[in-house]
């Protein structure tokens, strides 16, 4: 099989069931950023300090693809095989979230990504979540989606949040504060 078919050189693709629509429809932008959102966990789950939770993170990586086929799918082609949804949990997400916040120190102040690489791109990875999700929302308003997926990438990007915090205490990283008093930029340390 070949990896080019040329026929989306048009700036047209398909979705699954065979309509064809712009690349830049919501859709495709939808599942566009699930499946960017996919690509930069993988990394994430790659990182060394990060090992501990990559069969998690794959779990969750595969819910993406479930996800993202739901999306690439025509709503009006009911008879497309997708995979079932049943893996694809927020209450696992949630019970995550309570069991690294319970190791965390509370949280007082907004907080800068960074101070470790890991929790750096774990950061990135909440972002892409975000744009995910607000894809999603804005797909879901003008053509209904499954009423679970806009709850699993909200919590998704609370886990992702909680996530970097808790890199942050295993790699001993000290959380950056953001100050909104502090304005000033100095172009050199």
């Amino acid at each position: 099989m070949n990896i080019y078919t040329k026929a989306g050189d048009g700036g047209n693709t398909s979705l699954l069931g065979g309509s064809r629509i712009p690349k830049y429809d919501i859709r495709i932008e939808a599942y566009g950023t699930v499946d960017e959102l996919n690509s930069f966990l993988g990394h994430l789950g790659d990182q060394e300090e990060v090992k501990p939770f990559q069969p998690f993170i794959q779990s969750i990586q595969d819910s993406l693809f479930t996800w993202g086929s739901h999306l690439a799918a025509d709503p009006q082609k009911t008879k497309v095989k997708l995979p079932e949804i049943t893996g694809c949990n927020t209450p696992s997400l949630e019970q995550s979230i309570d069991e690294m916040e319970a190791k965390l120190p509370a949280l007082k102040n907004f907080i800068l990504p960074g101070g470790h690489p890991a929790n750096s791109l774990a950061h990135v990875c909440r972002s892409i979540c975000r744009r995910a999700e607000r894809r999603i929302a804005e797909l879901h308003h003008n053509a209904p989606i499954h009423p679970d997926i806009l709850p699993f990438f909200n919590r998704l990007s609370d886990w992702l949040f909680v996530f970097a915090r808790y890199i942050s205490l295993q790699t001993h990283a000290q959380e950056i504060n953001w100050d909104p008093g502090n304005r000033n930029v100095s172009s050199t340390p």
